[in-house]
């Protein structure tokens, strides 16, 4: 029952843990539905002890919000192509997701969320950032946000999953394909959020290579100081992995960073992304 869901913010800008909960059995519609509106709420939802989440629950849970994407430029699991498999051994040096980044933005329509569990966590660092674009843009000033209304930015696979980007190196265990001729899509700088109706910033440094009109150089000072307010700590929340967590995020409203301070030990995720809708 819904009723018996707890859910727990854990910063004030974004981030709440919920339990109460068994993630591998179909979810009854209050519990759907309670869960849904905390997503909307708090951007991003994390699932303590759901130890029983095989990858068929997996992509059972994760249907529930969408159809399911399969990435352009990793490959997933042989069985399940929608999961991938991300895993970091003890003497790798890049990790997967590593920098500030929304997942998909580079697709002409960018995933909804996205699921990821996780298999084994080291003992000693490994947690992931997350910043909410919604409380970033409300904090911009009346003038900046007038000036962003109008504009759109280009994003696009190239930068990050060519040869020398960070993805593109970590592909050792994800797989993943250069894109130096990834297409490129615009999106509004200044999205609303097609659910909740909020207004956010979204634009990230992984895939947004600069404005729609402009040259990388014209681009590059606005874009530079929006990135550093967009990961202001006022809009962030860091959460702490434990064995069997799945934490799921919206991609249309927050970024995400996965920390590189765990060298010598092993991590082992599985995520699970769902189409979304062309920004606006």
């Amino acid at each position: 029952m819904a009723s018996a869901l707890t859910i727990s913010p854990i910063a004030g800008a974004l981030g709440a843990e919920i339990s109460g909960v068994d993630l591998s059995a179909e979810l009854s519609d209050g519990e759907f539905g309670a869960i849904h509106q905390a997503f909307l709420d708090h951007h991003v939802i994390f699932f303590r002890d759901q130890h029983g989440l095989t990858p068929e629950a997996h992509k059972a849970l994760a249907s529930q919000f969408g159809t399911l994407n399969v990435h352009p430029y990793v490959q997933g699991m042989a069985e399940h192509p929608e999961l991938l498999e991300i895993i970091k051994e003890p003497e790798d040096k890049v990790n997967f997701g590593g920098g500030w980044h929304t997942d998909m933005s580079f697709l002409e329509k960018p995933a909804l969320g996205s699921l990821l569990y996780a298999i084994e966590v080291p003992e000693i660092g490994g947690d992931t950032l997350f910043a909410s674009q919604i409380a970033a843009y409300e904090a911009l000033s009346d003038g900046m946000k007038a000036m962003l209304a109008p504009l759109k930015a280009v994003h696009s696979a190239s930068r990050e999953y060519s040869a020398a980007g960070h993805s593109a190196q970590s592909r050792k265990s994800m797989q993943a394909s250069t894109a130096s001729q990834a297409p490129e899509f615009e999106h509004p700088v200044i999205r609303t959020h097609p659910e909740s109706g909020r207004k956010g910033l979204y634009i990230n440094p992984a895939f947004t290579l600069r404005f729609a009109g402009m040259t990388k150089r014209e681009s590059k000072p606005l874009l530079d100081f929006l990135f550093n307010h967009s990961r202001d700590e006022r809009f962030t929340c860091r959460f702490r992995w434990t064995r069997g967590t799945l934490a799921f995020w919206d991609n249309r409203c927050c970024w995400h960073y996965a920390l590189n301070d765990y060298a010598g030990h092993r991590r082992h995720m599985r995520r699970a992304t769902v189409n979304g809708d062309r920004p606006v």
